[in-house]
């Protein structure tokens, strides 16, 4: 994550509680399908879909945490069909697969504090970007022009 940036403006508190929720959002879609993949990438392009007309705090915030639900979407994908094969097709069960599932249940177990310490702090109205993905929100929306 990069150091704390202003927005281009104040958001109101209405703001500031929705850009939190959509951080959120990933991981109440945890609770309801842990081990499916797409369930977290599908609860962010909903809540996304459901703000992209809002303020330009929302949306930035929105599509910050949906571009970092897609980045962790193909590691886990690859884990969990990786897994179906073994379980269903007789594949094996090598140290290269345990590599792979601990490191992305390393990736998944940061992403989930990472997520935690987002929404608390955009609930609070601090603007934090992440690495790599805030430079893609940022082209994407050109919502906050005056920080870039």
């Amino acid at each position: 994550m990069t150091a704390l940036n202003k927005f281009n403006y104040k958001p109101y508190d209405s703001e500031l509680e929705r850009a939190s929720n959509s951080y959120l959002m990933s991981l109440v879609a945890v609770l309801g399908g842990l081990p499916l993949p797409i369930m977290n990438l599908l609860a962010s392009i909903f809540f996304y879909l459901g703000n992209r007309k809002s303020t330009a705090f929302v949306k930035w915030h929105c599509t910050q945490a949906l571009l970092a639900q897609l980045g962790m979407f193909f590691f886990n994908t690859v884990g969990f069909w990786w897994t179906i094969s073994i379980i269903f097709k007789e594949g094996e069960f090598t140290n290269t697969y345990i590599a792979y599932i601990l490191t992305i249940i390393g990736f998944n177990l940061v992403e989930f504090v990472f997520t935690l310490y987002l929404a608390s702090q955009t609930r609070k109205g601090n603007h934090i970007e992440i690495y790599f993905f805030a430079d893609i929100t940022n082209l994407i929306c050109k919502t906050n022009e005056n920080n870039i």
